[in-house]
């Protein structure tokens, strides 16, 4: 090469390489997942981030679900939401009744240009989240139910077959005796008391929790889970912790722990629980469906969705709408979906993203990790569709109180039940009155 050309080849490149590349657009998602789940959030934005230069995704860990909800609405009244917001099921109703919060999910991905279809979602997980109009309002995450976890490394020193897990909470109730005859010092616990046993409880018995359908069909329900049957079943759990074979172990997730550890050999808990187990537990386990009553007439029904969704929050750029709904698309690739299902536990959310799962022999392999699907895609009921109700956040924490009462010996089951019902009410009304008057 002639000094010439190379001295106006190296100038132009200087001259190039000056010019500033185009920035990415930074989109911020808040979330709340902990522990391996955190690590399938990263992992999750680092694959959409490297699959494309125009968007990055931010993920941040804002705390608990309650936590970060409280946050998003401080940072929104203050002009400083994330782009995406992680909320938990509970607070989805919440969420329908701030308008001007967020912007419609279907909205975002039709501006964006792509193709959005509700009707490709599970039904009991699109249902959840869409509005009496028919629009979805938020994109389907880490979408769970419970389900039952059993420690059979302890089944078998204590002598209980393992081919047959407990289906009944009588069968719960006599692998539990066993267990603390064996010397098991934690036979039983469950996780989110109040999602397990009260609102799971209720549809997977095809009994209403509250009035106008569970909530979906009217911001005036009532809670009605005082119900002999509601009864009945916490104030067996009473008793079994009367006899040191239900051992509470705390609110929320924190019963999970000790199940991981192996202190405790059963528990009701979130099927988004299972990735932490396949991870960290050293024995064998079993993942199955949620105890149920046989003596109750069409148990068990199905369960209801737990987890959370994404829902896209206003106030932002077109461009930045743009990098959500493009996050959005990949999330909802069929191969991604399955890869996270595999992973966590979570539901697949899409039928698409099922039967992949299902063709590359997964769940044979893995027997177990069906068993959510298989709660969430049996036929719904209008006692069973699902729970949306008002100030639910609160209103979980009255059940909190109110059965940690029964637990300690301090409260009969159906006091509890009765306090937590007219305490609930008390905070639906309150709900309600604000709809009506736009506050």
């Amino acid at each position: 090469m002639k000094l010439k050309s190379l001295a106006w080849a190296l100038g132009a490149c200087s001259l190039w390489t000056a010019l500033p590349a185009q920035a990415q657009t930074e989109i911020q998602w808040w979330h709340s997942m902990t522990a391996v789940n955190n690590e399938w959030v990263n992992d999750l934005a680092k694959q959409f981030n490297d699959s494309q230069k125009a968007y990055k995704i931010v993920p941040t860990y804002k705390g608990s679900y309650t936590d970060s909800f409280t946050a998003a609405i401080a940072a929104f009244r203050a002009g400083q939401a994330p782009h995406i917001l992680q909320v938990f099921e509970v607070g989805t109703a919440t969420m329908m009744a701030s308008k001007g919060a967020s912007v419609p999910v279907g909205k975002v991905m039709k501006d964006a240009g792509y193709k959005f279809d509700p009707s490709a979602y599970i039904p009991a997980v699109a249902g959840y989240y869409t509005a009496p109009n028919g629009e979805m309002l938020s994109f389907p995450f880490n979408s769970s139910t419970t389900v039952f976890y059993v420690n059979k490394d302890a089944f078998k020193a204590a002598g209980i077959d393992t081919t047959k897990l407990p289906a009944t909470w009588s069968d719960v109730a006599a692998a539990a005796a066993k267990l603390k005859a064996s010397g098991h010092k934690c036979p039983l616990t469950v996780a989110w008391q109040g999602w397990t046993q009260l609102e799971s409880f209720s549809t997977w018995h095809n009994t209403e929790l509250a009035t106008k359908k569970n909530g979906l069909a009217g911001w005036d329900a009532r809670l009605v889970a005082n119900s002999p049957l509601h009864v009945r079943h916490i104030e067996n759990l009473g008793n079994l912790a009367k006899q040191g074979i239900f051992i509470y172990k705390g609110r929320d997730n924190i019963p999970e722990a000790t199940f991981v550890s192996g202190e405790c050999a059963m528990i009701t808990t979130s099927s988004g629980f299972y990735g932490n187990v396949k991870k960290n537990a050293k024995f064998d386990f079993a993942v199955t469906t949620l105890p149920y009553y046989a003596d109750v007439p069409g148990a068990p029904q199905n369960t209801v969705i737990g987890g959370a969704s994404l829902w896209v929050m206003s106030g932002k750029k077109p461009d930045e709408y743009k990098g959500v709904a493009a996050f959005f698309n990949f999330l909802s690739n069929p191969e991604v979906q399955s890869a996270s299902h595999k992973r966590t536990g979570y539901l697949p959310i899409t039928m698409a993203a099922y039967q992949l799962t299902d063709k590359s022999g997964f769940y044979k392999e893995n027997p177990g990790t069906d068993t959510a699907v298989n709660q969430m895609i049996r036929k719904v009921t209008d006692k069973s569709r699902g729970i949306r109700l008002g100030n639910y956040v609160q209103i979980r924490r009255i059940a909190d109180e109110e059965l940690e009462g029964v637990w300690a010996g301090k409260k009969t089951a159906k006091e509890a039940l009765d306090a937590y019902v007219k305490r609930g009410n008390e905070l639906l009304e309150r709900f309600e009155k604000g709809i009506k008057s736009g506050s």
